[in-house]
């Protein structure tokens, strides 16, 4: 526990760069939770016994997208050779661009964790969430191809949601406070918490272990053209409890394990909108592929960037797919 406090200290400081010290201060809002609470910038809260764990995002400004050759690829020469990590051209990855820097100017609380498949069914047993029991099991494919059934605990990310089942869960969310205040993040929402201040390639640097992240080892490893035995392939989920996976903030899990679905619509450019308000006007609508970002634990690092985008069909489900949830706050 001293650790994580640790952590969210620093965190602290974090959100303090990325507004003038003159005014770090007043980043630290207070904001009331409907049982009465009082909660202030990165504070840890649970609203119910069956809530997700949410922690308390500042206000602030961040650099939205990835620049040209951040990305790492397979190149193939016209001779054919495979050079490997080599950084993108401009026109890979293109849809992460035009940089811009936008305004957080929503004050939200984003999910500690992915939503575990024990928040899932609560809601199920509660009557909500349309009564879908996702499989309880992925298939682990090892390292000489062999399949077997990996199950899934209750403190797994619930997996094979797809984006209208995840608005279920928090519509039931809501329904358990007694207020409209849980909703899926839109896309600037997800990349603002994930870089947690940062601007690097994953919250953690421009480099990522298996020890801070779920993904694919040996994928990475391919990009990269390099042995990196410290880069492990799991191949299945990990407890979202699992790992040293928290970022400056203390969201776990934001890069890997499972792919996130956000609310905002998928656009093959940014259309340069400023604000986390404007994203939540202009990019939540009704019947559209829905962005997605995060990698997966069967993705290569490349996948886990905070920068990343992938879309889906918001009634799409994958046994790699699933979504933390966000809370207004005033």
């Amino acid at each position: 526990m001293r650790n994580f406090f640790s952590k969210i200290s620093i965190g602290f400081m974090s959100a303090c760069l990325l507004v003038s010290i003159a005014q770090c201060a007043a980043a630290q809002d207070v904001y009331t939770l409907s049982d009465g609470r009082n909660v202030q910038t990165l504070e840890m809260f649970q609203e119910c016994s069956n809530c997700p764990e949410m922690i308390v995002l500042p206000l602030g400004e961040f650099r939205m997208g990835g620049p040209v050759g951040e990305a790492r690829y397979v190149w193939v020469s016209p001779e054919g050779a495979e050079i490997l990590g080599v950084p993108a051209p401009a026109e890979f990855n293109s849809d992460e661009r035009p940089l811009f820097q936008v305004t957080v100017d929503m004050p939200i609380a984003m999910g500690r964790n992915e939503v575990t498949r024990r928040e899932w069914m609560a809601c199920v047993d509660a009557g909500g969430c349309n009564g879908f029991v996702p499989p309880n099991h992925v298939q682990h494919i090892s390292a000489e191809l062999e399949r077997t059934d990996f199950y899934l605990s209750d403190d797994h990310p619930v997996l094979s949601i797809s984006y209208l089942n995840a608005v279920a869960y928090t519509e039931w969310l809501n329904e358990q406070v007694g207020a409209d205040v849980y909703r899926i993040p839109t896309e600037a929402e997800w990349e603002f918490a994930a870089r947690s201040g940062t601007q690097t390639r994953f919250a953690q640097g421009d480099d990522l272990t298996t020890d801070q992240a779920n993904f694919n080892g040996e994928g990475s490893e391919q990009i990269l053209g390099i042995r990196e035995p410290r880069l492990i392939s799991r191949r299945v989920p990990v407890t979202v409890d699992s790992l040293s996976a928290a970022n400056a903030w203390g969201l776990r899990h934001m890069s890997g394990n499972a792919t996130e679905i956000t609310a905002s619509c998928y656009t093959e450019r940014y259309l340069g909108w400023l604000t986390t308000s404007e994203w939540f006007e202009k990019s939540v609508v009704n019947g559209c592929r829905r962005a997605t970002r995060g990698g997966a634990y069967i993705a290569s690092m490349r996948a886990a960037r905070v920068a990343l985008r992938g879309s889906a069909e918001e009634n799409n489900r994958s046994t790699f797919g699933g979504f933390r949830v966000a809370r207004d706050l005033e």
